[in-house]
């Protein structure tokens, strides 16, 4: 599986269409939530995705602070096959290129709540209650580099 690290401006337009594609059918379709899935923040991020002969496999994108939070955030996670690692290997990643790219000393996330464990495993922590976005529960969970 390859790792694939890639600010906006290097993607191309074919890893473009299928990052979107995937996000639109996790997002909007599968968890029938209509909303504006692709946003401005997209051309501010780092674009972080495993890929095999079969294409995408896992996803996500690494916002720098002002983007969405005051915080450096991670969102859009997504893993095509679950419960066999490759979320916690995608957030892993997520977590260095924010560190790396972005000097990443705390990281804010809006997590699903059904995925709050994911999260725990990578060293997040919750820090508001549980809200509904788009219709569907999240809690906001940060990660602190110097608890690491």
């Amino acid at each position: 599986m390859e790792l694939v690290v890639k600010h906006f401006r290097e993607l191309s337009a074919e890893e473009l269409f299928d990052i979107y594609k995937l996000r639109v059918s996790v997002f909007v379709v599968e968890q029938a939530c209509p909303y504006q899935e692709v946003d401005d923040a997209d051309k501010l991020a780092y674009h972080v995705f495993l890929k095999d002969a079969d294409g995408i496999q896992a996803y996500l994108r690494v916002l720098p602070e002002k983007a969405v939070f005051d915080e450096v955030s991670i969102g859009r996670v997504i893993a095509v096959k679950r419960r066999c690692g490759l979320g916690t290997r995608i957030v892993s990643e997520g977590l260095k290129v924010a560190r790396e790219k972005f000097g990443a000393e705390r990281i804010k996330i809006e997590a699903q709540t059904y995925a709050k464990g994911l999260y725990e495993k990578a060293g997040f922590v919750q820090s508001s209650e549980e809200f509904l976005e788009d219709g569907i529960p999240h809690v906001q969970m940060i990660w602190n580099n110097n608890a690491h």
